[in-house]
Order: structure tokens, then sequence, then C-alpha cells
């Protein structure tokens, strides 16, 4: 098959032991970002089998229309970013593994990594440092302060887990099945969402976002926040209220915040707010970016495209288009793996 890979912005995947799996097929890599259609309709005219890296691209109808010769897309996790009722109606397969029983520990780490860089000044102290001007504040203790776990799925059990290392009080707001598993694993479990924004000293947010949780942290909610506290948010900027976290930063409910996703991505823009703020710490959606992260996800990613071309397309999330497919295509009942 045909295969391109968009927006492998170090040349990394080619690097990775799973790489091998796609030996045999015709790859194209583009290390590059690229938003323009006519560009993106080019690159892919001939491509049978599109790899995604997360959302770094959008797949829409626009770009779906102009690419005759495509029949499947594989990536991993959450697609908000592919029009998956225009792939239907083209016969085109969205191989996407949810991974339910492997939490992205990359991205709990990066998440500890920025609550402990927030709390401590890191990178206004190490600016401080090298413009010569030695400390430039004083920071805070995590010991003893309490740390709002806001969804308790994979990442947020793993955040959890480092808090209580930490000597935190765990406190949990979740949907009524996750408050559950929270509390079997000995945490806390706020008695209101209203008692949750209140409590925590460092709040987390862990939740995919679906229509369900798009803006499910509001302006009000941040307004909830007990003063000085900390918003970290490494899952998905829509899951707040557009525009509410700015406000909130300015108004100082939250008092910071530390971010690694963002409205606009890529953000390019260095008048950003968020950018500019001076509590807020900020990384370029780094969490899922690791040598161990990609050889797990790539290697999934790389064997739904070996089960597409071996006829027996696997994690299918519209199995409409395989009907929608001619009937020599692919064949009809895809299968379901962990």
């Amino acid at each position: 098959m045909k295969v391109t890979i968009l927006d492998d912005w170090f040349d990394t995947l080619r690097t990775l032991e799973c790489f091998r799996k796609l030996a045999g097929h015709e790859v194209t890599v583009w290390n590059d970002h690229v938003e323009d259609l006519d560009a993106l309709a080019r690159r892919l005219q001939d491509t049978e089998a599109l790899v995604l890296i997360r959302e770094r691209t959008a797949v829409r109808e626009p770009l779906i229309a102009r690419l005759p010769n495509l029949r499947l897309i594989s990536q991993r996790s959450v697609y908000p970013h592919i029009d998956v009722e225009a792939c239907t109606r083209r016969g085109i397969v969205i191989s996407s593994g949810q991974h339910p029983d492997a939490p992205s520990y990359a991205a709990a780490e990066l998440t500890w990594a920025l609550v402990l860089a927030a709390m401590r000044q890191i990178p206004q102290q190490q600016a401080s440092l090298r413009a010569g001007r030695w400390q430039m504040g004083v920071g805070w203790t995590l010991r003893g302060k309490t740390l709002g776990i806001y969804g308790y799925g994979r990442i947020g059990a793993a955040v959890a887990g480092y808090g209580r290392a930490f000597g935190m009080r765990v406190l949990v707001w979740a949907r009524e099945a996750s408050r559950q598993r929270a509390a079997a694993d000995g945490h806390e479990v706020a008695a209101s969402k209203e008692a949750f924004l209140e409590a925590s000293d460092v709040l987390s947010l862990h939740m995919r976002l679906v229509d369900a949780t798009r803006s499910i942290v509001t302006a009000g909610d941040l307004a909830r926040m007990k003063p000085g506290a900390l918003f970290v948010n490494t899952s998905r900027a829509a899951l707040v209220e557009p525009g509410a976290l700015v406000a909130g930063l300015r108004a100082g409910s939250p008092a910071g915040a530390a971010l690694d996703v963002y409205e606009q991505e890529p953000l390019l823009d260095t008048g950003d707010p968020l950018l500019n703020l001076p509590h807020v710490v900020c990384t370029p959606h780094i969490g899922f970016v690791t040598r161990e992260e990609y050889e797990e996800q790539f290697a999934d990613i790389f064997e739904q495209v070996l089960a597409f071309a071996g006829g027996n397309p696997v994690n299918v999330v519209n199995p409409q288009a395989l009907v929608t497919r001619s009937p020599d295509a692919t064949p009809t009942q895809p299968e379901q793996r962990a």
C-alpha cells in the first residue's frame, strides 16, 4: 500500500523499532505541518493509507473529497479532527485503537512536571538566573495541599498516585462510575462539584473531549477556585469554556495555570495572553511526545495498517465504511483489539 505519514516534525518515526512493520509498503513521511488544502491534496493524492499523529492535521470533507485513492486512516485515541461521516460515505475506514488498559504514563509524567514547575516557579527562576538576577520569588510546597483530579480515567488515576506519593490529599470529581473507582483506589471523593472546586489547591483536568465534556469547565467554575489555586490542563483545551481561562487568570481565579493544550494548535502567536501572563507555565502539547510513548502508540497504528492491508481491519470506528466500499475492497467484519 501507499502509506503517508503527516506531521512527523523531528523525523522520529523512521528511527523507531516499530517502523520496520511497514517494510514492503511504499511509505512517505512529511516532517513539516501544512494546513493549506491544495498543498495537502497534492501531497495525499496517491495515498491509500494515511497515518496521523494525534490531532495535528484535521481531515475534513473538503480534503477527503479530493483523495480518491484513500482507503484507510490509521491513528490512535480520539478523533475529533476527522470527519467520520464524510469518510464513511466514501468508504474510507478509520482505525483508531482506544488502548483501554494502557494509560499514557508520558502524559501523566508531563502533568506532574508542569505541577512542579508551576508551584516552584522553575521557568521564571531559570529566566531570572540567566538574566543575572539570581532568585526572583518564593514558591510553594505540595505536601499537605489538596490535589483535585477532575476526571478519573487512566491518566487521572496515575496523576492521583503521584500526588499521594508527594504527601498530598487527593480529592476526585468525575462521573459516578469513575468516582466509585477512585473511592475503591482509596482516594477521597468530593461531595459535589462545587465542593471539589473550592477545596483544590491544584486542580488537574483529565477527561476525553466528547460532546458531553466540551466546555465542561465554565467561567463560573474557575471563579469558585480557592485563592492561590493552580489550574492544570494536559488533556484538551476545549474542555474549558472558550476565553474563560484567560479571563479567570486576569481576575485572579485561578491564580496560575500549567498548560500543554490550547484552543488553537499549533500555538505560534507569541502575543497570546497565555504565553505572557506571569503565573502561567506552558509547553507545546508534548504530553505524549516521548520515544517510549511513540514506540507503543505507533506499534498499534502500524499494526492497524497491516491488518487492513491483510484484509482484516481492526479497531474500526466506522464499520459502515466497509459496506460502502466495493465488495472486493475489504472484508465486512472488523476485529476489535484492546
